[in-house]
């Protein structure tokens, strides 16, 4: 089937420079971006639930922003002042900088990986092996980062913010070719937003080990992922769509969710009480036109008579006239 609609369960990226919009003026398709999960941060009351010192950590790693942003909103609730001798482990060099907006951003205290891959970043812990690292994650995560815990490397893992799923309204269309799927979070919601969801001809596109298992656990089927000719899901998505440019298009299927069903409950009785205030109308109209038809009818009659018999009594008295004169 021809791809012409495309559903990224992701925020649109700020930047115009985005794989995504090559994808739409290089295939003329419409990309739309919804994310099919939010994130939460847990409260400070419930970080202390957790028991876990964060003045005891000398060093923080960082696998994504959003890891950033919640680790220093925390330490403001906590009243805890991040120390100037904290280091930083970031698994790219994006991550690094984003630091910026927090701290001020030392080489000396910052580190990441030079090929943005979390396995790079491993030979950097061990090396900094005296440091007692805090590794912030969500409730539902894939493991980016596999940490030995042969005690070679002293770390703790802290949930700092949890997925929620972020349902479809009832009102937003669902007319897709193709969804792109990121995180299992995001699979449990498109199955909540359509309980009875019915893939058909949709190609649906995942990215994670998590993921792909989350997606067949409901009964779905994978249409492609990442790979090493097309690392990136960008890249997966360009391969597909080539691959599929020449295939005969097929109707789509419209999901149907719970709430549609009560548009049944409608009264429709308003289409029979039009007919019936129309009918004494019609008969008036025909009544008007019969008596209008009768009327000239006997006004006619009444003139020509009296036109015809006036002159043949002039002509007469004329003749008898005439006579007696004789």
């Amino acid at each position: 089937m021809k791809i012409k609609k495309i559903l990224v369960s992701q925020p649109k990226p700020s930047s115009e420079k985005s794989p995504y919009f090559d994808l739409a003026n290089k295939y003329d398709v419409e990309v739309v971006f919804r994310p099919f999960i939010k994130i939460e941060g847990l409260t400070s009351k419930e970080f202390r639930q957790a028991k876990i010192p964060i003045n005891a950590h000398t060093a923080v790693i960082f696998t994504a922003r959003t890891a950033v942003d919640h680790y220093f909103r925390l330490c403001k609730e906590l009243r805890f002042n991040v120390p100037d001798t904290m280091k930083y482990f970031c698994v790219s060099e994006t991550i690094a900088h984003y630091l910026q907006k927090y701290i001020i951003y030392r080489k000396r205290k910052i580190f990441y990986s030079e090929t943005g891959h979390a396995e790079a970043l491993l030979p950097l812990l061990a090396k900094h092996n005296k440091e007692t690292y805090l590794y912030p994650i969500s409730d539902v995560h894939d493991q980016k980062l596999h940490i030995p815990e042969d005690g070679s490397i002293k770390f703790t893992k802290a949930i700092m913010y949890r997925t929620v799923s972020n349902v479809i309204r009832n009102d937003e269309p669902f007319d897709y070719d193709m969804i792109i799927l990121f995180t299992p979070s995001g699979v449990k919601s498109l199955i909540q937003s359509f309980p009875h969801f019915e893939q058909g001809n949709i190609a649906i596109g995942v990215m994670g080990g998590k993921t792909i298992e989350e997606l067949k656990a409901n009964g779905l089927r994978l249409d492609f992922t990442t790979s090493p000719k097309a690392p990136s899901i960008a890249a997966a998505i360009d391969q597909y769509i080539k691959e599929h440019l020449d295939d005969p298009d097929e109707p789509r299927i419209e999901q149907e969710r719970f709430p549609k069903v009560v548009p049944e409950h409608k009264p429709i009785p308003k289409p029979k009480v039009e007919e019936k205030e129309e009918e004494p109308k019609a008969e008036v109209k025909v009544e008007e036109k019969k008596v209008a038809k009768k009327a000239p009818a006997k006004k006619t009659a009444t003139k020509k008579a009296p036109a015809k018999k006036a002159p043949a009594k002039k002509a007469a008295t004329k003749k008898t006239t005439k006579k007696t004169e004789k």
